[in-house]
């Protein structure tokens, strides 16, 4: 999925986007957000529980990158023991993380999957030093 909104953000300037966006009963802001959970698969109606948070920095300089996860509001997500998991995309000055929690309405799963998520497992150290390869990659 985050690799999907990286997708869909890859052409528009960064400050279009400000902010995290909560996924709850309403849908987070992107006008095409129903494609994206659509072509990942994943039931928009019972995924209500987890964030998407965009970062956008030219040339995706990995130590602002960093900074624009750790040294922000964006933080407090990363730092919440809530959030089980994370999925990361990226596309040119585009970083997405998209972290879900360990609800049945927090996995991003699909109606087929069962309830393991879309989502990769990992532990904050592991998204810090993920972020910062995806940047230097």
């Amino acid at each position: 999925m985050a690799d999907q909104i990286a997708d869909a953000l890859e052409h528009k300037a960064c400050s279009t986007m400000a902010g995290p966006s909560i996924i709850t009963s309403t849908q987070p802001r992107y006008a095409n957000y129903p494609d994206i959970v659509k072509k990942c698969d994943i039931d928009i109606n019972t995924t209500t529980d987890g964030v998407i948070l965009p970062v956008c920095v030219p040339k995706r300089v990995p130590t602002l990158v960093l900074t624009n996860y750790t040294q922000s509001s964006y933080a407090s997500y990363l730092n919440n023991s809530r959030y089980s998991g994370v999925g990361i995309g990226k596309e040119n000055d585009w970083v997405v993380v998209v972290l879900a929690s360990n609800t049945p309405a927090g996995t991003f799963a699909n109606v087929a999957a069962p309830r393991l998520g879309l989502v990769a497992r990992m532990s904050l150290s592991m998204v810090v030093l993920t972020l910062v390869w995806l940047g230097i990659w």
